[in-house]
């Protein structure tokens, strides 16, 4: 792609240059900030604004944003083709534009385009350009930002005044110029979007087959010609003949060992949280405290081997087994600590605790509708397969060669997928701000 004969610099410091014939307006000047109240009620239909999908209706049930509030009055309108922001989150990207009629949060924006020089797919994608979201960190009044692993914002809490808003420059090209990069920016970001939808089904597809293959070889085995029989437990269904079927109080122990509450304040520990285990990444965080500044959770103690499960927010199927370099760990109490004995060896039975074959009865036995939870007794009482030790390391053997080529196929699309969100955006900043010229 090529760049424009000549720049100049905007004075605005997250555009930088842009080419010479481009003027620079404050937004103002291009949008109207749209603070009708609806009050008296005008509308019932509440809008939703999250990262991911934009502007909802809240009936979808994939809306994500805010809770609705019970007092409707308190509510602002947005009209369709209104661009809508969330003054607390736009840093990360809460924005877009709305194709309803509805009443919005207090904290979030409206804004009307009414410019004539102004095309709206243009300034939707200024919006949306994380250099510009950037720059208005230097307005933010709040304390709470997060970043990821990766160096992106995750959650930010700072809110962006309209007063700060209304002085900032927008560049603004010659209109025909805006149509031809919103046309651009429509078609290859829909390509790259498509590109990332298909890894992502990819990756769906292949977490899917790695579960089924778990699922089978710790109830089926791994000779498919071995005679079977009925486990009497809908989640295992059938097993090998010559395997035994058992209730996990009788193969392990739960919880044999707890931090003292008269423990040594000045002591060192290292603790998990219950937010600190997934289902796909085993033990992601452990934090640092002294025991008097911990919190009063941190009670369990695992040895390498054991494994953890959660036992509140049991959907969430925070289970892993605990390694050597965790295990002078301190676990939250919201753990269960399950030792196997000598009827269990250590792989399989992680696998077999990932497997849906337990981790569906943990959610049938489950209590609470918000927030499922599972007592030890109830979880002491699920069943597990057991197979010849000898078989088990078999098992386990395998499965790691497979599971470990299937985690690297996923790694790699999800590599492939932060490429290409990478390049969307650098495209859209470089094409928004006339770094490079489009030809249509």
């Amino acid at each position: 792609m090529r760049r424009y004969e000549s720049y100049k610099d905007s004075g605005v410091e997250w555009l930088g240059e842009i080419p010479s014939h481009w003027e620079c307006l404050p937004i103002r000047s291009i949008f109207k900030f749209r603070n009708e109240k609806n009050d008296p009620i005008k509308t019932d239909n509440i809008l939703s604004l999250s990262i991911a999908n934009g502007v909802t209706e809240y009936s979808d049930e994939n809306r994500g944003g805010n809770k609705r509030k019970d007092d409707l009055s308190s509510y602002k309108l947005a009209y369709p083709n209104d661009i809508v922001l969330n003054s607390m989150n736009v840093i990360v990207g809460a924005v877009g534009v709305s194709k309803y009629f509805g009443a919005i949060s207090p904290v979030y924006y409206a804004l009307s385009l009414y410019n004539q020089r102004a095309n709206l797919s243009y300034y939707e994608n200024i919006f949306k350009n994380e250099n510009f979201q950037r720059g208005l960190l230097r307005f933010g009044k709040g304390i709470l930002i997060k970043f990821g692993e990766n160096g992106k914002m995750n959650t930010i809490r700072m809110k962006i005044s309209q007063d700060d808003l209304k002085k900032l420059y927008f560049p603004i090209p010659p209109l025909s110029e805006q149509q031809k990069i919103a046309q651009f920016l429509d078609d290859k970001t829909a390509k790259i979007d498509q590109a990332v939808d298909l890894a992502e089904k990819q990756i769906a597809l292949l977490k899917e087959h790695k579960q089924i293959l778990i699922q089978n070889a710790v109830t089926r085995g791994l000779n498919p010609d071995v005679p079977l029989k009925d486990s009497g437990v809908e989640w295992i269904g059938q097993v090998p003949e010559h395997w035994e079927v058992k209730k996990l109080k009788f193969v392990s122990k739960i919880n044999q060992h707890t931090l003292p509450e008269n423990t040594n304040g000045s002591l060192s520990i290292k603790y998990v949280d219950i937010g600190s285990v997934s289902f796909e990444n085993g033990i992601e965080k452990v934090e640092n405290f002294s025991f008097k500044n911990a919190p009063s959770r941190a009670r369990r103690l695992a040895n390498r081997g054991d494994i953890v499960v959660s036992t509140v927010r049991t959907y969430l199927k925070a289970i892993t087994m605990v390694k050597e370099e965790h295990q002078d760990c301190i676990f939250s109490t919201g753990f269960a600590v399950i030792t196997s004995n000598e009827c269990l060896e250590d792989n399989f039975f992680d696998l077999y605790a990932k497997s849906d074959a337990f981790t569906e009865q943990v959610s049938v036995f489950s209590k609470g509708m918000s927030y499922p939870a599972i007592n030890s007794t109830d979880l002491s009482n699920l069943w597990i397969t057991v197979p010849p030790i000898s078989e088990q390391q078999k098992i386990a053997d395998y499965l790691e060669t497979q599971v470990s080529k299937i985690n690297q196929a996923i790694a790699l699309k999800t590599a492939h997928i932060e490429k290409l969100k990478e390049y969307k955006s650098v495209l859209i900043n470089d094409v928004v701000t006339g770094k490079v010229r489009v030809s249509v």
